[in-house]
């Protein structure tokens, strides 16, 4: 479902993101690990079509991200860890115009936003308008706009970030959903514990290369210490030019 291909992004001489290859296939929950600074967010903003590759590819669904990006689109759902909301717009209005900026029809609006308003609980708050939102709403709000289209890739930056323990399960509950669906998912997080009891496959990237892949499922067993051990061990070194 998503593939990337020798991907590489340079900001003047300073090296981003350097060849990358990678795929996460349909139904799997993909970790993308890293210190601050490695590259992880710039690789997402590739993946999202937000920043323009040096070199290389990105495939969603078969569908080069770049030279076609309107056919990517339909298929991702991308959430960044600070998220742009109208502050003026209600929930429901916010909603209604991400799900016709996805072509979706009345009936479908409709029960989409019904769907995902419940599932988040957002319709306590439903014509409040977003800047009276706490942190934790906001970010219901966003995940809740991304999810109505049941996209085939799920693209998220630091998922949890604002969540309560409530909406952490809340979370965790529909990205596996998702999964199993035949969703994609591809989440950046700094919470090693939730990679490791979400993801099945991970990698890691330090100074803009990825420097390790493996299945988390060679890590559960003795909690977080071992995944904790690899990580400080590869990415320990002095960074260099990377984002």
């Amino acid at each position: 479902m998503l593939e990337l291909i020798d991907l590489t992004k340079r900001f003047g001489n300073s090296v981003a993101v350097n060849r990358i290859s990678l795929t996460v296939g349909s139904g799997e929950i993909y970790g993308f690990l890293g210190p601050n600074g490695a590259g992880k967010t710039t690789t997402i903003k590739l993946i999202a079509t937000l920043l323009k590759p040096t070199s290389g590819r990105v495939l969603i669904d078969g569908f080069n991200a770049h030279s076609n990006p309107v056919e990517a689109k339909k298929r991702l759902a991308y959430v960044p860890d600070q998220p742009f909301l109208y502050d003026k717009l209600t929930g429901a209005e916010f909603l209604l115009f991400v799900g016709k900026m996805y072509g979706l029809s009345q009936n479908e609006l409709s029960s989409e936003i019904d769907r995902v308003s419940r599932v988040f609980e957002i319709i306590p708050w439903f014509n409040k308008r977003i800047e009276d939102y706490s942190n934790g709403m906001r970010q219901r709000l966003v995940l809740a706009a991304a999810m109505l289209h049941m996209p085939k890739l799920i693209v998220i930056d630091e998922p949890i970030v604002g969540l309560d323990p409530k909406g952490v399960d809340t979370f965790k509950s529909l990205i596996k959903q998702a999964a199993s669906n035949g969703a994609a998912v591809f989440l950046t997080t700094h919470q090693l514990y939730l990679a490791q009891e979400l993801c099945s496959r991970f990698g890691i990237i330090h100074n803009g290369e990825i420097v390790y892949e493996g299945q988390m499922a060679d890590f559960r067993t003795n909690g977080t210490r071992g995944l904790e051990t690899l990580f400080v061990e590869l990415t320990s070194q002095t960074p260099s030019n990377s984002f």
